[in-house]
């Protein structure tokens, strides 16, 4: 693994995961941690944003792909995310976070989240 990242804490995102149908119909708030390694030394090297991976797009491509297509769990969405971020060329792995805070739990908590990492093929 590169020792170089690009990190994005406390991405926030309204969307329709979950077990139960009230999860589904309802929505909630999601919160999403990523860390990608690459080789930032072009980038640093050049000043040129185009040899690294823009996280202000990045930003908007993780919301996207956890907001959209309701799925039962967010291991699933955890796992649709890091695809995404894999998909940029000059990533090599990447760790996701997704936070649950309004998890159906019955007793009193503070966050759910799953936690993957995943390195290119």
């Amino acid at each position: 693994m590169r020792s170089d990242s690009i990190t994005l804490t406390g991405l926030r995102v309204n969307a329709h995961h979950g077990v139960y149908d009230f999860e589904r119909e309802n929505g909630q708030d999601f919160v999403i941690d990523v860390t990608v390694w690459l080789d930032l030394r072009r980038a640093a090297a050049s000043d040129d944003v185009t040899q690294t991976i823009h996280y202000g797009e990045l930003a908007v491509e993780v919301t996207d792909a956890a907001r959209h297509n309701p799925v039962d769990l967010i291991e699933t969405v955890a796992e649709r995310i890091a695809a995404a971020v894999l998909a940029h060329d000059a990533a090599d792995t990447v760790q996701v976070t997704v936070h649950k805070p309004q998890a159906p739990i019955s007793v009193p908590f503070t966050d759910v989240a799953v936690q993957i990492l995943r390195t290119r093929a």
